[in-house]
């Protein structure tokens, strides 16, 4: 099997010598902590995707998470090689034999027989597609037959003055379309918990799961913060917050650009975070269990207020497998909602139960800022998708109210008596 690698990069440079064999760092450039690197199963690397991942991050600019979750398609795409045992470079006359045909096909099963989700295929054939263009485009694969058709396709959209117009998007005939978005969904096509199935798992984790899992679901859930956000959280960072001076029972904790706290997109601003929770995490930070941890850390890690049994930082791969246990164990003890619960979600819970409260209070429009300032949105159109989900599920509940009201007799009714 494939396998997918996190390395330390460091670029060097050939430095002038007698027997020119010599190589020095190269310190105009930066090196890269967990650049994700793909193997084959004979242990060579794949270069040509390898090295895709270095230009996405040094020198496009491509955020290092993003190009992670690129590699990690792209990884599944070369496990997908190793057991066809084909070549990437595989494009005969018959189209039906070309690689990205045959990989598209097998996305397809998967999604039929449950064991993907549509909107998981569409972005894995997406990130594929990248990958080859960027091949193409330097000359690294030099096919005699195209991989694919190029089409363009019309996306009709209403502007901010209520006019219809149509945005062209570049497409390929590999596209696997996403259809698992059936009525309103959240950022990221994520669903939130309800208050009840919130205090259930917390419940739970409080009492079966450990307490850096524990903590970690709290925090998402009372922060609205994302995963990558939450486990770059040090501890100077905790003692510097302040508290808030509009909003009692809550600080302010700096986070984006300068505080070493990951956000998406570098968005720069201030998590509010409850005093209880706060207080809470300060426990955990002097606790002996998180000391231990913290004498594993490399020197660069070990303010970090969350760190796994062996003393790292929490990755994308430690919060997978965290998650899988969580689910089979809580759907286990009847926790049922938890079968498909992503960390995530604890996101989605958070920004509705906010947009909630403030639509109780306020305008939309000062109810949109305040949202899209405490949850480091990009753009407002993110945040008012929990205004449409809010008003969604509002008129559900109605229709919902009304037509258990209308037919609350039938189970009651004589049928004999019944006539069309």
């Amino acid at each position: 099997m494939p396998k997918l690698a996190y390395i330390r990069f460091q670029p060097w440079l050939e430095a002038a010598s007698d027997d020119g064999n010599a190589w020095e760092r190269d310190v105009n450039h930066l090196h890269i902590d967990r650049l994700p690197q793909i193997f084959w199963n004979s242990g060579e690397g794949w270069p040509e995707a390898n090295y895709w991942a270095l230009k996405k991050v040094s020198d496009d600019g491509v955020d290092l998470e993003t190009v992670k979750s690129l590699m990690k398609h792209l990884f599944a795409y070369s496990e997908f090689l190793e057991k066809i045992k084909l070549d990437w470079r595989h494009f005969p006359i018959r189209m039906e034999d070309r690689v990205l045909v045959r990989f598209r096909g097998h996305l397809i099963k998967q999604i039929k027989s449950g064991n993907l989700r549509s909107s998981t295929a569409s972005a894995r054939i997406h990130a594929v597609i990248q990958f080859y263009r960027h091949a193409d485009e330097l000359d690294l694969i030099a096919p005699e037959y195209p991989m694919w058709r190029d089409k363009n396709v019309a996306i009709p959209f209403f502007d901010a003055a209520g006019f219809k117009r149509t945005l062209t998007r570049a497409s390929t005939s590999l596209a696997i379309k996403n259809r698992t978005h059936l009525g309103t969904k959240l950022e990221d096509g994520l669903q939130p918990l309800s208050e009840q199935h919130m205090r259930e798992l917390l419940t739970f984790t409080l009492r079966e799961a450990s307490e850096e899992l524990h903590l970690l679901l709290t925090t998402g859930f009372f922060v609205g913060a994302r995963f990558e956000t939450i486990t770059t959280i040090r501890i100077e960072n905790l003692e510097a917050a302040l508290p808030d001076p509009y909003i009692k029972g809550f600080h302010q904790l700096n986070a984006g650009p300068g505080t070493g706290i990951q956000t998406k997109f570098d968005v720069q601003g201030r998590l509010l975070l409850p005093d209880f929770l706060l207080a809470e995490l300060l426990r955990y930070a002097y606790s002996t269990q998180r000391l231990k941890r913290e004498a594993r850390a490399s020197p660069s890690d070990r303010s970090l207020l969350f760190l796994t049994s062996r003393g790292n930082r929490y990755g994308s791969n430690s919060v997978s497998r965290l998650m899988t246990d969580l689910r089979r164990d809580a759907s286990r003890a009847g926790l049922k909602f938890m079968s498909r619960f992503k960390f995530h979600e604890t996101r989605a819970t958070y920004g509705t139960w906010l947009m909630k409260i403030m639509l109780g209070i306020t305008s939309v429009p000062t109810a949109i800022e305040f949202v899209k300032s405490a949850m480091f949105h990009k753009h407002e159109s993110t945040t008012f998708g929990y205004v449409k989900f809010i008003e969604s599920s509002k008129g559900k509940e109605q229709a919902a109210a009304a037509f258990s009201e209308a037919f609350s007799g039938l189970t009651v009714r004589n049928w004999d008596d019944f006539h069309a």
